[in-house]
């Protein structure tokens, strides 16, 4: 106990807020919201005398959802626990950073391809990719850095990933790997080794500071980018966690919000195909980003 950045799947009497958790999972479940699960996570923070709170990191995953219900659950998950810890006496933060050097606090979304009302398995019968992960992956790795103007909102979302702890800063994908911007997640089964879960593709490189309607609409625009990319393939290729280093073939992420900026008015077509972005959102959040 007490160890910093430490604490994964720790429990009571370690976790002072796992009360509070487990009372917003109960919530969330009477108002309709589905969870996955909850638990601790490795960003506890002991006391000190320039900060004498101690911080504690707690992760929720929530059901897989339609997209647009999907950014509500996240809005109204965030109002139940800032209500929650206001009536408990305790502070809820959903900053990138909480304290310098420590772990940050990401807000990955699992994504799930959908056919005919079916969830896809990532890969296809021989083993590869199905072109729909392609796709999803192959929009994400083009547009992960210019999601930031969605996806990470906060100063201190540029601390959370130069400090690298589990946290991207290059554009690469991989599974398993937490430190990459889009994972291949380990799939829970049972004693008979069948799937519990629907597979997904994890896109980690978003905060709590996230704009959840814009995000993910964003998300889905990337795919529809990947499906019409005709070298798709060369870019989850060179993008692959395996075949990216510091000095071979490293796509970094933006490092300021004018950065982000100049990359989102560059692919403003992506937003604004179909309708989807009205060019006055894109116009005056790239303003916003450079202010």
């Amino acid at each position: 106990y007490g160890a910093s950045d430490r604490g994964y799947h720790s429990t009571s009497p370690f976790v002072f807020g796992e009360a509070l958790r487990r009372h917003a999972l109960v919530i969330l479940n009477e108002m309709g919201i589905p969870v996955k699960y909850g638990h601790s996570e490795v960003g506890y923070i002991e006391a000190c005398e320039e900060d004498p709170y101690v911080w504690e990191q707690h992760e929720i995953e929530l059901a897989l959802q339609p997209l647009p219900q999907a950014a509500e659950n996240v809005v109204i998950t965030q109002w139940v626990l800032r209500n929650l810890a206001h009536l408990s006496g305790m502070q809820c933060s959903f900053a990138p950073v909480v304290r310098k050097g420590h772990a940050g606090s990401g807000m990955h979304f699992h994504l799930s391809p959908v056919r005919n009302g079916e969830h896809l398995t990532v890969n296809d019968e021989t083993g590869n990719l199905r072109k729909e992960s392609k796709w999803l992956i192959g929009g994400l790795v083009q547009m992960g850095g210019v999601l930031m103007a969605f996806g990470n909102r906060d100063k201190t979302s540029f601390l959370r990933l130069s400090q690298a702890k589990e946290a991207p800063n290059a554009v690469t994908w991989g599974r398993f790997n937490r430190k990459a911007l889009i994972r291949l997640p380990i799939v829970a089964t049972d004693a008979e080794g069948n799937a519990v879960t629907h597979e997904t593709i994890e896109y980690r490189l978003p905060d709590g500071s996230a704009h959840p309607q814009l995000l993910l609409a964003g998300i889905a625009q990337a795919m529809l980018l990947g499906k019409n990319t005709p070298n798709l393939d060369e870019w989850i290729s060179r993008t692959a966690a395996e075949a990216v280093t510091d000095g071979n073939g490293k796509i970094a992420v933006p490092k300021s919000f004018a950065e982000v900026a100049e990359i989102l008015i560059a692919n403003a077509k992506v937003f604004t195909d179909g309708n989807v972005f009205p060019e006055h959102i894109i116009q005056r959040w790239s303003e916003n980003l450079q202010s």
